[in-house]
């Protein structure tokens, strides 16, 4: 986000081929290296996209790379947001949604972190890094597609809360997760053996 303008990580990331898209701080110093041809489109809210590099001499010395600037207009908030990326290959208004649908992976995440409890990684090698985050987002789109599938209208919290108190309880799932208060039939015990002596 834009409290987070490290020139040096930005440069890292281009040496190493990472992309990234964040806003510009309103302080930052470049100067314009070309002006690229802006659509005219009627729905196209970009008011320019140029190629910059930095000025200040820490800045320079962190991030020698040319960046793009993409200046948008947004029609919502009333006012214009500065996009810095490395990616000079997507449209520009790709480069302002992507930044734009941060907020849904932000929500994302902070949800993955409340109902999952997951506040570090169980591992550290890259493997065990990935299957925790692999497995995390299984459990949150099945979880979700619980939430939508469900008749009874859970909030994602009570559904994980509810499922965490039920989880050894044998009940149908879909009949539990549509009327989960309503009473579980009684289901017959294993047969005794009657042992003889």
């Amino acid at each position: 986000d834009r409290g987070y303008n490290d020139y040096e990580l930005f440069g890292r990331w281009t040496d190493e081929g990472v992309y990234f898209v964040t806003r510009l701080k309103d302080n930052a110093v470049y100067r314009v290296v070309k002006n690229q041809p802006v659509s005219r489109a009627s729905n196209s809210n970009v008011k320019k996209d140029q190629v910059i590099r930095f000025r200040g001499p820490q800045a320079k010395k962190k991030c020698s790379h040319e960046l793009r600037l993409v200046s948008f207009y947004d029609e919502e908030q009333k006012r214009e947001f500065q996009f810095l990326t490395n990616n000079f290959r997507l449209a520009a208004t790709t480069i302002a949604a992507i930044y734009k649908d941060r907020w849904a992976v932000e929500l994302f995440f902070k949800a993955l972190k409340q109902n999952l409890k997951i506040k570090t990684f169980v591992g550290t090698t890259p493997t065990a890094v990935k299957t925790q985050v692999w497995t995390a987002l299984i459990t949150m789109l099945l979880l979700r597609f619980m939430q939508l599938k469900s008749r009874w209208g859970w909030s994602m919290s009570n559904l994980v809360a509810l499922l965490r108190m039920n989880l050894f309880t044998h009940r149908e799932l879909w009949a539990w997760l549509d009327n989960p208060f309503a009473v579980p039939p009684d289901l017959p015990g294993p047969e005794q053996v009657v042992m003889a002596f």
